[in-house]
């Protein structure tokens, strides 16, 4: 997957007008690279949380007796782009390495490693589960992953095979019934294909079972067993209800060790929003980057414009103010509107566009060295504490479809930050302010003020 990469902005540099030079530079976070004046030499490529300060320290006159880098006298063109996350900037420093030192380096200089998985090798006459950080063609559809660490994806496997009686042995079975076996069929926790003790067909099913947990995260086997405890419960069966419930628990647990994005490499798909660049931003653009087949595409910025962020808090209870609102401006009549203004829309086209730019994510020979690297930069940022991790990132819908309005909110709490709560309304105020007490006799109208929480009297 090829990746043509060119820095937003190219300037060239003279010591002697360095302060102004700089001076155009924004103070926002980037990636730059600094490059000499001779074809060949190598340029400084970095990132950086203050573009300005970073080049003034590495370009500004040195200062006597000190030891810190200078090319002042080196550089002759300074390159950058301003990012507004540091995903957006691991990203692009990626995309800048490979494209000046070739994609191996920047793995080295990136200290990009593949991150474990699962493999279930269902090609194999005899399927067993291990975990491997190696991707290949042929067993990239049954790659389940991936996971932060090796110590969590054995932790997962081992919960899983614990339910299953699939093999754990490393050999190439070559069965025959005096095979010596192993202590798991001992423990009757494997179906001992070693010694023909079942048939292949029977393994192959067993197989199968693994495969559907692991594609619909543990729902199958959730089901199967759910489904045995009730018809247990109706026969009156209670012994065999508790144990069966007690089993739905430990299923239960064993898919909770993987996180919701551990799927099949090729299914890997979601959509991760961020802040958008503030350079030349009117500040109501998120930066929009779509994850397809385990490749990473964007950014793509997404206008909130009639997305409003707030969270109004009021005693009554209600749940309609928890939430970002949706707001579209509503046509005068006769006027024109294109079908394209809704957030909705502009979402949806922001997605289409990313789908174009994954391009070789689809194809059946894909490049697994920069496959591993755009999973280790997503393994980066995702696997990190919660209140780390900058971003949202939305799986697709069951039925393949994508939540715009989620996504649409994401964008907008990155855009304006955390709702923040409103002044609280009075719940004995707010009633009162809906009733209106008419007075017979005089004729008097008692009328209720809830602003200043006092009755006024109007006489009529």
């Amino acid at each position: 997957m090829a990746v043509s990469f060119h820095f937003d902005h190219v300037a060239d540099f003279l010591p002697e007008r360095a302060e102004e030079i700089l001076r155009a530079v924004p103070a926002l976070p980037g990636v730059f690279a600094l490059c000499g004046a001779r074809e060949g030499d190598e340029p400084y490529l970095t990132r950086t949380a203050d573009l300005r300060r970073r080049m003034r320290r590495l370009l500004a006159p040195p200062e006597s007796q000190s030891r810190r880098l200078n090319l002042r006298e080196k550089v002759a063109r300074i390159e950058y782009s301003v990012t507004g996350s540091e995903f957006e900037s691991a990203l692009t420093l990626y995309h800048a390495a490979a494209a000046e030192f070739g994609y191996a380096a920047a793995r080295r200089r990136l200290k990009l490693h593949t991150p474990y998985f699962l493999r279930l090798t269902m090609e194999n006459a005899h399927p067993r589960l291990y975990t491997t950080n190696r991707l290949t063609r042929r067993g990239l559809a049954h790659l389940y992953g991936p996971f932060p660490s090796r110590t969590a994806a054995e932790r997962y496997a081992d919960a899983v095979l614990d339910l299953f009686k699939l093999r754990r042995c490393w050999e190439d079975l070559e069965p025959y019934p005096g095979h010596p076996g192993c202590v798991y069929g001992e423990m009757k926790k494997c179906m001992e294909p070693c010694k023909q003790a079942c048939s292949p067909d029977e393994y192959a099913a067993e197989a199968g079972r693994v495969k559907a947990f692991f594609e619909t995260g543990g729902e199958s086997l959730l089901a199967e067993v759910g489904a045995e405890r009730e018809r247990a419960s109706a026969e009156m069966e209670f012994e065999r209800a508790a144990a069966l419930h007690a089993q739905w628990q430990k299923v239960k647990a064993a898919a909770a060790l993987a996180d919701w994005l551990v799927r099949p490499v090729p299914e890997l798909e979601a959509v991760i929003v961020q802040k958008a660049a503030q350079e030349d931003d009117e500040g109501e653009n998120a930066a929009v980057f779509l994850l397809e087949g385990g490749y990473i595409a964007g950014p793509e910025r997404l206008s909130t414009l009639g997305v409003r962020a707030v969270k109004e808090q009021t005693s009554v209870g209600s749940s309609l103010f928890a939430q970002p609102l949706m707001l579209q401006a509503v046509p005068l009549e006769g006027a024109a509107v294109a079908p394209d203004d809704s957030p909705e829309e502009r979402a949806r086209a922001v997605i289409e566009r990313l789908k174009a730019k994954v391009g070789a994510a689809g194809n059946p020979a894909p490049d697994l060295a920069v496959l591993s690297d755009h999973l280790s930069l997503l393994r980066r940022w995702y696997y990190r504490p919660e209140k780390q991790r900058v971003g949202e990132i939305f799986l697709p819908n069951a039925d393949g479809g994508w939540p715009v309005r989620r996504i649409l909110r994401g964008a907008a709490r990155m855009v304006l930050g955390e709702p923040k709560a409103m002044a609280e309304t009075g719940r004995d105020l707010a009633k009162e302010a809906a009733v209106r007490i008419l007075h017979e006799g005089r004729g008097e109208v008692e009328r209720v003020v809830p602003v200043v929480g006092k009755r006024e009297r109007k006489d009529g």
